[in-house]
């Protein structure tokens, strides 16, 4: 299993709104960088990621799996653009704020510390486990 961070503006589309679609999930669409589509063509149903809410609350909120691999995005006719489906798999017992990931040492080469504008971003394995415990989250969920 991979790990993935994905990025939303919550007052675009947030946590709750996920939420709501409930086990279906919803298509990570919208995506126009070619790294970020990238990250998403080489994803596999089960890979799990963090919903992180950026602009404002910069924070990880939850835990997604990627419940439908990379296919043409529905919002767009150019078939340079894909994109996979997501679900909400469980809400982070605490948030992780940006501030808190960028003061521990331990994520310092983190993609969300160096790439900050990139919006569909590679966790490694350990970055997993360490942002897990800071929000007092299972990270085996």
């Amino acid at each position: 299993m991979a790990y993935w961070l994905f990025k939303s503006e919550p007052e675009v589309f947030g946590w709750d709104d996920l939420i709501a679609k409930g086990d279906a999930g919803e298509e990570w669409d919208g995506v126009r960088n070619y790294q970020a589509r990238n990250n998403m063509r080489s994803m596999a149903v089960g890979d799990r990621g963090f919903f992180y809410h950026s602009r404002s609350g910069l924070e990880i909120v939850g835990i997604v799996e990627v419940c439908a691999a990379a296919h043409q995005d529905s919002t767009t006719d150019d078939d340079r653009w894909d994109c996979v489906d997501v679900r909400a798999v469980k809400p982070f017992a605490q948030p992780v704020t940006l501030k808190a990931i960028k003061a521990d040492p331990r994520l310092a080469e983190m993609s969300l510390v160096k790439s900050m504008r990139l919006s569909v971003q590679p966790v490694t394995d350990a970055e997993w486990a360490i942002v897990c415990e800071l929000g007092a989250t299972d990270p085996s969920v």
